[in-house]
């Protein structure tokens, strides 16, 4: 008779507690809510496995078992349930499902068109009033491109034109018709900001508009947040411990678009001083990344992440002990003046200091199909520098760091029991060069196949576009 032997914590039996139910604010209210919904499956058995938990644990010789869309169980020899499918994975590798804390799939869609270009609401330098879910395609091809790469929930941002681009939306990767059919239930959401060159670019060179210069963008920042304090002091019961910033009337906010009013952008703005919106702010220089810090502290918010960020490095014991995340490329560098001060060394250093939170990003419709490959370059870079690093250490680049960013690690991003079976089966490791994703569940489903066409999601917009192979 087989013999069952849980492991962990996360390998002991645990109950997970549900996700965090939405603020009372109404900043934070859902009128477009999330109608996702796991897709039954029996229980699935995967046997024999080299299996990264995504706590920085490896196990060898594995077995892992889903059940009603959760991780039921790890540990050897388990008992398959009646019905269960079971799947040798002797020789593979096995990890939670791959989360990209920053992409634009769905609202710069391939084909890549004029049509198709909804990132960006270049109309103002602070549109915090726009929700990238109300520009994602569901029929974008890169969703399938991406899961065959084994990503199984992503963050969807706007883009870095203007200060403040808006909110972001996260995604579960499922083929639907809908965005709300994909739409990650409870997660909250996130807001986008960007320093440095790109606001400068889009609202500069001689166009009259601010901004025009770093200090034109700080400025902006704060007048938003001036008025989103002042918006927040009339409009939250949380507001008794924050600060009025100024007294006034209802005549209007300094951009004159409040009158008093229900504001879309200074709800937006308020919900993250509420701290129920988190910040992602692309910001590449270590300076400018100082400044954003201070600035959050000035208006009582909190920063997620810092993303891009070429200069991490050089303030990493900072972000570390102040619990912002450095979402980051592998290699990146000098395509742009503050991208020049970029190393290949950014991601290992970024993670070195205690209580760290490194993750690799892809900001790209390529590179979120190979993010465990952009991984395994920081893996070889931080060798060659004398700083080795183990697979069941970097998995949580991928994983676990990008789950706590984006507010949803209590539900995914590690292989804990009762959490969502987010799972990945690798034909050997995932850092190796040959690496690939065969088998790719969520919440417990198989969703894709390497070896079987049928299980290989294709888009509408597709079909009768191209034969499958």
């Amino acid at each position: 008779m087989r013999t069952r032997l849980t492991v962990g914590l996360g390998l002991a039996l645990f109950a997970l507690a549900a996700p965090s139910a939405p603020a009372a604010s109404r900043f934070t209210q859902d009128p477009y809510p999330s109608t996702y919904a796991p897709i039954p499956s029996a229980p699935v058995l995967i046997r024999n496995a080299t299996v990264l938990t995504g706590t920085g644990q490896r196990l060898e010789r594995t077995d892992l078992l889903l059940r009603d869309g959760r991780v039921a169980a790890l540990g050897t020899a388990l008992e398959a349930p009646a019905g269960a499918v079971q799947v040798d994975a002797s020789g593979k590798w096995v990890t939670p499902g791959i989360i990209d804390v920053h992409s634009h799939l769905g609202v710069y869609p391939s084909p890549s068109v004029g049509a198709h270009a909804d990132g960006n609401e270049m109309t103002a330098p602070v549109t915090a009033n726009v929700w990238a879910e109300h520009s994602v395609w569901p029929q974008d091809p890169g969703f399938a491109a991406a899961l065959a790469g084994g990503v199984t929930s992503l963050q969807i941002l706007p883009g870095s034109a203007n200060l403040v681009g808006g909110r972001g939306v996260t995604l579960k990767n499922v083929p639907a018709t809908t965005y709300q059919a994909m739409k990650f239930p409870g997660a909250p959401w996130g807001m986008k900001m960007a320093c440095g060159e790109n606001p400068k670019r889009v609202y500069g060179s001689g166009k009259g508009v601010a901004p025009q210069t770093r200090m034109g963008s700080v400025a902006g920042y704060r007048a938003a947040f001036i008025d989103a304090s002042e918006y927040l002091a009339k409009n939250s019961p949380k507001t008794v411990k924050k600060k009025r910033w100024f007294s006034g009337s209802d005549k209007g906010d300094s951009a004159g678009d409040s009158g008093g009013k229900r504001d879309l952008k200074l709800d937006t703005l308020a919900g993250v001083i509420d701290g129920d919106i988190r910040v992602h702010i692309h910001c590449y220089r270590a300076d400018e990344m100082a400044t954003m810090l201070d600035l959050a502290k000035e208006f009582g918010f909190k920063v997620a992440a810092f993303h891009h960020a070429t200069e991490a490095y050089k303030l990493s014991d900072r972000l570390a002990a102040e619990g912002v995340c450095g979402a980051l490329w592998a290699d990146w560098w000098g395509f742009k003046m503050e991208a020049f001060d970029g190393i290949q060394d950014n991601i290992a250093l970024v993670d070195r200091p205690a209580n760290s939170c490194a993750i690799v990003h892809s900001d790209s419709p390529e590179g979120i199909q190979r993010l465990n490959q952009e991984a395994a370059k920081v893996i070889a870079n931080a060798r060659r520098a004398g700083m080795p690093i183990t697979p069941e250490h970097a998995i949580a680049w991928l994983t676990m760091n990008p789950a706590k960013s984006m507010g949803i690690e209590q539900q995914t991003g590690s292989l804990e029991v009762g959490k969502m079976g987010d799972v990945v089966i690798w034909n050997g490791s995932p850092f190796s060069s040959y690496a690939l994703a065969e088998k790719v569940y969520i919440d417990g489903h198989q969703v894709y196949d390497r070896q079987d066409a049928p299980r290989q999601p294709l888009s509408d917009f597709m079909l009768g576009q191209e034969a499958r192979p």
